[in-house]
């Protein structure tokens, strides 16, 4: 099964220390049956894009739980897509995020199949982003917006091999 895992440059770098993202639990993204269910008309690869997607939503909340804890992190979402066994992720029961699962494991990097991160040209508005963000979790309409502005980026894929590279750009 493949699973989106919200990241950070900083997390990133950790793992590759310790050969594994963790620790366990970890909170990630897939196709589950509630996001199918929800999205009936989609294909595999559209469901596996909105699991990314809410996977780059909840990177965003980690680079600025980084910044609130002093952590300098480079203003960049970042998702690590992994291959999991079937049943090693639970879904959970909260319709708002259909495709949120939760891993008892910490995930070996042997298992990364890729790595999506946002391009340069995008820091500008994940900066941006982050600055918004209590705003926007307060009902402000401008600061969702400004939030949203994020997403209009596409996350870039990266071979596994590619990871040495991304943290030392």
């Amino acid at each position: 099964m493949r699973v989106y895992l919200p990241c950070t440059l900083p997390a990133l770098a950790t793992a590759v220390k310790l050969g594994e993202l963790g620790p366990a639990p970890l909170t990630g993204y897939a196709v589950t049956p509630a996001l199918t269910e929800w999205y009936a008309s989609g294909d595999t690869e559209e469901l596996e894009y909105v699991a990314l997607t809410e996977a780059a939503r909840a990177s965003l909340r980690m680079l600025a739980a980084d910044r609130a804890d002093g952590v300098q992190a480079p203003p960049r979402r970042v998702v690590v897509a992994a291959e999991v066994p079937e049943g090693a992720a639970r879904a959970g029961a909260d319709l708002e995020e259909r495709a949120r699962v939760r891993l008892a494991q910490a995930v070996p990097l042997t298992k990364v199949a890729a790595v999506h991160i946002d391009d340069l040209e995008a820091a500008a508005d994940v900066e941006a982003a982050l600055a918004a963000l209590p705003a926007a979790d307060e009902g402000d309409d401008d600061a969702r917006f400004t939030v949203d502005g994020a997403e209009a980026h596409e996350l870039m894929w990266y071979a596994t091999q590619e990871i040495p590279d991304l943290l030392r750009s």
